[in-house]
């Protein structure tokens, strides 16, 4: 399968999670379907200046992080670190997180949902 640029469903929302502000998705993949119902999301996610995804708790999945650009505020579980370019960030199962974007620019990341 090959999935072209224009092909790929994009949704500007507001932030998840009781967050701030609103974010973009633009879905890789796009459902279980899509990956062999190992997990739910593949997708490029924007959070904008001043926008928050919201602390939440991930039971039954696990979700991962790969920051392209921006800057922002990780809460991996209530300990909060600076994270940027290159940076990865994991969330297992039964843990939480959230993310605030920092500054000026928007925080571009890879955003991937994976089933325990």
């Amino acid at each position: 399968m090959i999935r072209r640029s224009e092909e790929k469903e994009t949704v500007r929302k507001p932030a998840p999670f009781n967050g701030v502000g609103e974010i973009t998705v633009r879905s890789l993949l796009n459902g279980p379907e899509e990956m062999s119902q190992k997990g739910r999301v593949f997708g490029h996610t924007t959070v904008y200046p001043g926008s928050e995804i919201g602390y939440h708790v991930h039971n039954g999945d696990s979700e991962t992080y790969y920051i392209l650009s921006g800057h922002g505020l990780y809460n991996d579980n209530g300990t909060t670190c600076e994270i940027g370019p290159g940076d990865v960030a994991y969330c297992a199962p039964g843990e939480g997180h959230g993310l605030r974007c920092l500054g000026d620019e928007p925080v571009e990341m890879i955003a991937l949902i994976l089933y325990e």
